[in-house]
């Protein structure tokens, strides 16, 4: 079902003397409380803490092997290891989360409009002084403070049963580094979120807004990297007969077109975090790579890696929510 206003007083959203509230704080607690009670998100929720389990147990089962590993530059950061190591029969926590997190911020924004309008509520809430912006920030708002709420839930029980379970003190690297995954992570779904939040005021039916969502999601997912690919194959030299510094040029024109892709920016923003030896997105040359030690670096040099992703997922996610907002400012409401 959608999410809805229509179960919320509106003496209660417009009497300042009864609550004690802004219209918009009212609007955004109410609509935490319909996310919260829905089967929709009960259901995401038990989606996503299974994946978190599942890959937990297949990294604790395994963080031996990766902590014994001296050839390992990140063998060291035991709290990494549990997000990343894997054995091959499930991807490890942060490659799940590229699949699903599209799937919770579309769950969350696709009939934030359309169902109000459909339903007649949204006809009624425009009629008393609440402004259109409200309306707009309390769906997209909440639905961020759920998510953050859940994922660093998540990030504190993971930190949690590790410590339990190996006694192993975390450090300050591996904190900062686990908080700047969970951030990026949140913002990866704000971008979808404002995106559904955007096809929801474009479409007049769910149903539809939902599948176009999916479909971009699809296409970002799987048919962008196989175009990609072949575009390359049929435009590009042969790298048989490319100079080192002509193959560098060219790999380097493919991750920029790769990089259009929001789950190619987050799957490189994630992975950088999450090892701290990852020194580059793009390829090396030889003299870049002259005397350079195999060892992690600092928490600093690698978001200063990963800036470009952040800020693509950042200009992503404002865009698609500044186009929402006008268009939702422009739209004639009526019965």
């Amino acid at each position: 079902m959608a999410v809805s206003l229509k179960n919320l007083s509106l003496k209660d959203i417009t009497n300042n003397n009864a609550q004690p509230h802004s219209p918009f704080r009212v609007m955004v607690y109410k609509e935490i409380a319909d996310n919260i009670r829905s089967w929709r998100f009960l259901v995401l929720l038990l989606l996503v803490a299974l994946t978190f389990f599942a890959s937990m147990y297949v990294s604790l089962n395994n963080i031996k092997t990766a902590i014994a590993n001296v050839k390992d530059p990140d063998h060291l950061f035991l709290y990494l290891k549990l997000l990343t190591t894997t054995d091959g029969s499930l991807p490890a926590f942060h490659i799940f989360l590229s699949f699903l997190c599209p799937l919770l911020g579309i769950s969350l924004g696709f009939d934030a409009i359309n169902s109000e309008q459909n339903s007649g509520t949204l006809i009624r809430l425009m009629a008393q002084p609440v402004y259109r912006d409200n309306l707009l920030l309390s769906k997209f708002i909440s639905a961020l403070i759920i998510v953050s709420t859940l994922f660093f839930s998540l990030a504190l029980l993971m930190v949690g049963g590790g410590l339990l379970l190996t006694g192993v003190r975390m450090e300050p690297e591996e904190a900062l580094r686990i908080a700047g995954f969970v951030i990026i992570t949140i913002v990866y779904i704000g971008f979808w979120l404002s995106l559904s939040i955007l096809l929801s005021i474009k479409f007049k039916q769910a149903a539809t807004s939902a599948l176009v969502a999916i479909g971009i999601w699809l296409f970002f997912t799987i048919f962008y990297p196989m175009i990609v690919s072949l575009i390359a194959k049929s435009f590009l030299p042969n790298p048989n007969f490319l100079s080192p510094a002509e193959a560098v040029y060219y790999n380097g024109i493919l991750l920029n077109i790769m990089s259009l892709a929001p789950n190619q920016l987050y799957t490189d923003a994630v992975t950088t975090l999450l090892m701290p030896s990852v020194r580059s997105l793009g390829p090396l040359t030889m003299e870049q790579m002259a005397g350079a030690i195999p060892s992690p670096l600092p928490f600093k040099e690698s978001l200063m890696v990963v800036w470009p992703q952040l800020s693509g997922l950042l200009a992503a996610t404002t865009a698609c929510f500044a186009l929402a907002y006008y268009l939702f400012m422009r739209r004639e409401i009526r019965s």
